[in-house]
């Protein structure tokens, strides 16, 4: 696996040849007067459809963060049981995400963005069928498994609209991406919230239903208005490259503690809630009221980690960013030994916040890692571009690894609930995991990235 290069010479119109066959041969983002002409308008296109078909996986891939809340007693789930529920799409979605990634060089970014869409069918068919007291809990595994392919599609948007945007312009647009997928849990949750209100928690089929046609429609969108860039490919070696690379895996621990804190606490916010405060929130509809909120403001304020980054470093911003989510993790534990819950709500609150600068932090720092690195290697072999293009191949690398490891940290959040209320019937053990994890982020990103010393690497 490797970055996702286009070519850069073909036809003159790469208007016309999108409307034909929906194929762009001649694409030169880097060029001004051929983006301000032409790239401009096709890549806003197929950001927004890509951004409408990666909410739509997120809002799938999310669906047993609410679907939990609909299983009373009649259908013999203890909460532990319901954390595995929430904990086994995480693990197939971060499974997908390195052939979701691979997979848009190989068949083409439109291409597979209509077969992916078209794959959410799978959970969302049979939890329509299915789900209604009386179902075994083997088959609820399964449909929770399953939904773990809407996690795979962030993987591939990313990497295909990687391929649309100039350098300068890339941030912002990936953060535009990742932010209207992310927004695919709260959505989900406001449809949770919408259904126990009015059909009440008897109709937990009625969830996963809205979403058939929305499907349909990211599937046929995608059809409609979204290209092919021929010119991306896979180059050979550039994953195992990335793989022996020592900060691949310090980038991956650190989107764990970000983007895995994101989707982790998403899946899991509604349920703790109701074990942490039962008298505040007796019933699965006086959960839902707040639980989209922290996947809301998580998602609205990724962007903002990607200019912030723009403007101060990833590294700065990851750093402080880590010790606020230690803060927010400790004001949480605080109020949950104290039984405030305006002040466990304000914390949790501030971690989906932090969280959502962190994604987007992070993911900036790892093209200005090695181009850190390019600049070194190029004044040192006099082959200034080829150190670029090395750079640019373990930058795709390298996002697709953390991407498919940071998922894992959803796994974690909700393995680490699950037996700190199996051991002592309260949250605090994870709470103290939570503190623990983002203070080694901290220290880390201080010593890998902003310690001063000759090694340390410009503009990271």
């Amino acid at each position: 696996m490797s970055t996702l290069a286009p070519t850069t010479t073909a036809p003159a119109d790469p208007t016309a040849a999108a409307g034909r066959r929906h194929r762009i041969d001649d694409w030169r983002p880097e060029e001004p007067t051929f983006w301000r002409t032409t790239g401009a308008p096709i890549a806003r296109r197929n950001l927004w459809v890509s951004i409408f078909a990666e909410h739509v996986g997120f809002s799938v891939w999310s669906l047993w963060s609410v679907t939990v809340l609909f299983l009373g007693p009649a259908y013999g789930i203890d909460p532990a049981g319901k954390f595995l529920l929430t904990a086994v799409p995480a693990a197939l979605g971060a499974v997908l995400r390195l052939p979701y990634t691979l997979a848009v060089a190989r068949f083409g970014g439109r291409n597979w963005t209509i077969v992916s869409a078209l794959l959410l069918l799978v959970p969302a068919v049979p939890m329509t069928v299915l789900l209604e007291p009386g179902v075994s809990y083997t088959t609820l595994m399964v449909l929770a498994c399953l939904t773990g392919v809407g996690g795979g599609n962030f993987a591939s948007s990313m990497a295909n609209i990687n391929l649309f945007f100039p350098d300068r312009l890339k941030g912002r647009a990936l953060g535009l991406n990742a932010g209207g997928g992310n927004l695919g849990v709260p959505a989900v949750q406001l449809v949770g919230l919408a259904v126990l209100a009015t059909a009440g928690a008897a109709y937990p089929r009625l969830v996963p239903a809205v979403y058939l046609p929305l499907i349909v429609l990211a599937a046929l969108a995608s059809a409609r208005w979204l290209d092919n860039l021929p010119g991306a490919r896979n180059e050979p070696g550039a994953l195992r490259e990335a793989a022996r690379e020592p900060h691949t895996w310090v980038m991956s621990l650190l989107y764990i503690g970000t983007f895995g804190s994101f989707i982790g606490f998403g899946f899991a916010f509604g349920q703790v809630l109701q074990l942490q405060f039962a008298e505040r929130f007796p019933t699965p509809v006086d959960a839902a009221w707040l639980t989209f909120l922290g996947p809301l403001v998580g998602s609205l304020i990724r962007p903002l980690g990607g200019q912030l980054a723009d403007r101060l470093g990833g590294a700065r911003v990851t750093f402080w960013n880590f010790v606020a989510m230690a803060v927010g993790a400790g004001l949480v534990l605080y109020a949950a030994r104290e039984r405030s819950f305006p002040l466990y709500l304000t914390g949790f609150l501030a971690l989906f916040v932090f969280s959502g600068i962190g994604n987007g932090s992070t993911y900036k720092m790892i093209p200005a890692i090695f181009r850190a690195r390019a600049v070194a290697e190029g004044e040192l072999t006099g082959d200034p571009e080829a150190a670029e293009r090395r750079a640019r191949r373990l930058s795709g690398a390298l996002i697709g690894i953390a991407g498919a490891v940071g998922a894992s940290g959803g796994v974690l959040v909700n393995i680490a609930f699950r037996q700190s209320f199996l051991t002592s019937g309260n949250a605090d053990a994870a709470y103290l995991a939570f503190i623990g994890w983002y203070a080694l982020c901290f220290a880390l990103t201080w010593a890998v990235y902003l310690r001063p010393g000759p090694r340390r690497l410009a503009g990271v």
